[in-house]
């Protein structure tokens, strides 16, 4: 990484509050290291549902409570989270971020040790935190650097890295987590031959989220060499609730609401993979194999970030993004009207189609926010709280119905409407006097 860059933030680009980006490639690297890790954690989520749901013989309405639990902090933490940013700058903030996170992975030994699902939950919560602390930073910062024109390519290219995160963490994490998956059932069990089978099963949670946290003290600790590379930071000060007045701004508020809709649309899909392949009629896999192809998921989102970068160059967004949500409709038609590995793969191809709506939608609800940028980022990333909303909902149809399958109706329904905003957003957004 090069470090001295003299690398100036003034003003947001992306947002329009600028003709000219910063020059600073090597702050660009370290931007994409953030992607990738907090794609990473967040997709081990995916892993962990089926081992909690297992270890505490749980329906899908109290195992997508990891999600809901994850994702309310993203409600809790977005606004004040983005005050703080803007306060302390963006390189103290991702050291605030990654040691939260860090702190949020020690937090399952005691989790695992009690054997309680409540306070895995509330782990998850601590490490979700700080996830939101380092997004927050990440998006409007990467949009900093480059030009103001190509700020929607930029985001799909630092969310690829995001991306590639989410295929390596998950594969990885199937092994460790979902392969000690003892012989017995937990079921079968009570007493303390329940309590003692959960300490000892969940220890692999533990192991592989003790390895996360040295790794992320080692990040923070050269994030913190760095504090001073942003030089000349400047925020819009003050403001209605440090940003809600943005949402009377129509493009940004559908904006929200569709990051909202699409966030809860990936994790509903993203958590019923191990079960959904593990269907008999699907490809009926046992569920380390099933829980290794979470990564095929996010791979194909990996691998249509990077086309989607170079296709946003040429293409209008708010038609790209109208397109790929259709086609995400199409996929889980085909998906749950087959069976076998055509029903099976075809869901997993959806992430294909998911892989530009999010930097898409954040570029085009973001559009024109100049110097109000952190304050449309935080309540973007209070948006994510629809990862907690749309899963839990998810799960209560998948139990009341007794189908995966149509539980899906819930995810096609916020694709539907990310479509109507990719045809609103194709024009382009006004002009604002505090921009």
């Amino acid at each position: 990484m090069v470090m001295d860059t003299g690398a100036t933030a003034s003003t947001n680009p992306a947002a329009g509050g600028a003709a000219q980006g910063v020059n600073a490639p090597g702050l660009q690297v370290f931007v994409f290291a953030l992607f990738f890790i907090f794609g990473g954690i967040t997709s081990l989520n995916d892993v962990i549902i089926p081992k909690l749901k297992e270890l505490f013989t749980l329906n899908y309405t109290q195992a997508m409570l990891v999600q809901f639990c994850f994702f309310t902090a993203y409600a809790v933490i977005g606004i004040p989270g983005a005050m703080l940013i803007k306060k302390i700058g963006y390189m103290r903030g991702a050291v605030a971020g990654l040691l939260t996170m860090m702190v949020g992975c020690i937090l399952f030994i005691p989790a695992s040790s009690t054997a309680t699902y409540a306070l895995f939950l509330a782990a998850l919560f601590v490490l979700a935190t700080g996830v939101v602390l380092v997004q927050i930073v990440a998006n409007p910062l990467i949009t900093l650097l480059g030009k103001p024109e190509t700020a929607s390519s930029r985001l799909t290219f630092a969310q690829a890295f995001n991306s590639l995160g989410t295929t390596i963490f998950p594969y990885f994490g199937a092994i460790i987590i979902l392969g000690s998956l003892a012989k017995v059932s937990a079921k079968d069990l009570s007493g303390p031959a329940l309590d003692a089978y959960r300490t000892a099963e969940s220890q692999a949670i533990v192991h592989g989220y003790l390895g996360l946290a040295v790794a992320l003290a080692v990040v923070a600790g050269a994030v913190w060499l760095m504090r001073n590379t942003l030089k000349g930071e400047a925020h819009q000060t003050g403001g209605s609730l440090a940003g809600l007045d943005l949402l009377s701004r129509p493009r940004f508020a559908f904006g929200a609401l569709c990051i909202f809709l699409y966030v809860g649309a990936e994790v509903s899909i993203g958590s019923l993979i191990v079960n959904y392949l593990r269907q008999a009629h699907v490809m009926a896999l046992d569920e380390q194999s099933a829980g290794k192809l979470i990564s095929a998921y996010w791979f194909c989102a990996m691998v249509g970030r990077f086309i989607g970068s170079a296709v946003l160059r040429f293409v209008n967004p708010g038609k790209v993004l109208a397109a790929v949500a259709v086609g995400a409709i199409a996929l889980i038609l085909i998906s749950t009207n087959t069976t076998g590995t055509v029903s099976g793969y075809s869901l997993l191809a959806i992430g294909l189609m998911n892989a530009i709506m999010f930097p898409t939608i954040f570029t085009l609800a973001s559009e024109k926010l100049g110097r109000r940028a952190a304050d449309g980022s935080g309540i973007i990333n209070v948006a994510i709280f629809g990862g907690a909303v749309v899963p839990l909902a998810t799960g209560a149809m998948a139990d009341v119905t007794h189908s995966l399958a149509l539980a899906l109706i819930l995810p096609a329904v916020c694709y539907a409407i990310i479509c109507a905003f990719g045809l609103y957003a194709r024009r382009a957004a006004p002009d604002y006097a505090d921009a």
